[in-house]
């Protein structure tokens, strides 16, 4: 089986927003970082080289397929920041409904796109990373 890339690393989440080429990236990195903190109550870890994430938890698939990632994080990319939230998929009714409200993003597998901040409702994202937060701790109980 391969080894898993996306894992905890050394690399301080501070280093790295501050290495964060684009300055407006970088300041809106920050303050994503302060909103997952007060609402998980977790430090931020890197996971892998760009992925700054909060908590984490064990999975293992049918397949026999397992390993370690973290409950929620985002990652402030260069054209967008990914944020990696359970529910997002469109299997989330409540999620859902909240996204209505969220203002102008777009969706992956399972993360969300969000091109600057100021795009979104910022009570509305720290509502999702609140709910995607208690759903992950009510699917893999720490």
């Amino acid at each position: 089986m391969a080894e898993i890339k996306t894992k905890p690393t050394q690399v301080t989440a501070d280093a790295f927003i501050e290495a964060v080429e684009h300055p407006g990236k970088r300041e809106e990195a920050k303050v994503l970082d302060a909103l997952f903190e007060t609402v998980t109550g977790k430090k931020a870890v890197m996971w892998g080289p760009s992925i700054i994430g909060y908590g984490s938890y064990h999975y293992k698939y049918d397949s026999g397929h397992e390993g370690d990632m973290c409950r929620a994080g985002f990652s402030p990319r260069k054209a967008k920041h990914s944020l990696y939230l359970l529910g997002c998929g469109g299997k989330d009714a409540e999620m859902d409904k909240l996204l209505a409200k969220l203002g102008k993003y777009s969706r992956g597998a399972g993360c969300l796109y969000v091109n600057k901040l100021a795009d979104v409702d910022m009570g509305v994202l720290e509502e999702m990373i609140r709910r995607s937060w208690a759903e992950m701790n009510r699917l893999y109980p720490a």
